[in-house]
C-alpha cells in the first residue's frame, strides 16, 4: 500500500481516546497532544471520541468498554501515576500496564501506551507537553502507526 493511500485510510479510521481524570492538569495535556497528533496525521475528528475514567487503574476496563462497546481501529490510554510515599504507584502502574497489554494481545487492535509514570510532578509536566515532548501524541502516533501495518497485512 503506498504510503499516500496509508495517508488517505487515515481520515476514515475510527479511534477512541481513554483518558484519566487522575492527575488532569497531565491528562488533559496529553489528550490535547493526542488529538492534535490525529489531526495533523489526517484523522477525521467526528472519528475521534473521548471517554474519561476515575484513574489510571481504571485504564484497562475503560479500553475494553470501548472495543466491545464501539467499531474502533485503535484505542490510546493516557494516564499518569507519580509515585508517592507508599507501594501503591507500584501496584496501579503495573496492573494498569499490564492490563492494557493484555487487552492488545488480545484483541489485535493497535493501543496507544501513553501512561506516564514519574518520580513527581515536574517529570509529569515535562513529558506532556514540556521539554521531554508530549506523550500523548507520541501514543497516537503509535497507534496510527499500528494500523497502517494492519492495514499492509491485511
Amino acid at each position: 500500500m503506498a504510503s499516500s493511500e496509508i495517508a488517505s485510510g487515515r481520515a476514515a479510521l475510527r479511534i477512541c481516546l481513554v483518558v484519566s481524570r487522575f492527575n488532569e492538569p497531565v491528562t488533559e495535556s496529553l489528550e490535547k497532544g493526542a488529538l492534535d497528533c490525529f489531526a495533523t496525521e489526517g484523522v477525521d475528528p467526528a472519528n475521534v471520541d473521548v471517554v474519561h475514567v476515575p484513574g489510571a487503574w481504571e485504564l484497562p476496563l475503560g479500553v475494553r468498554l470501548a472495543l466491545e462497546n464501539g467499531d474502533y481501529d485503535g484505542v490510546v490510554a493516557l494516564g499518569c501515576v507519580i509515585r508517592g510515599e507508599t507501594p501503591h504507584f507500584e501496584y496501579v502502574s503495573m496492573g494498569a500496564t499490564v492490563g492494557l497489554q493484555a487487552l492488545a494481545r488480545e484483541t489485535s487492535v493497535p493501543i496507544g501506551f501513553g501512561l506516564l509514570t514519574t518520580d513527581d510532578a515536574g517529570q509529569a509536566f515535562a513529558r506532556a507537553g514540556g521539554d521531554k515532548g508530549n506523550k500523548g501524541e507520541e501514543a497516537a502516533l503509535a497507534v496510527l502507526e499500528m494500523c497502517d501495518l494492519a492495514a499492509r497485512l491485511k
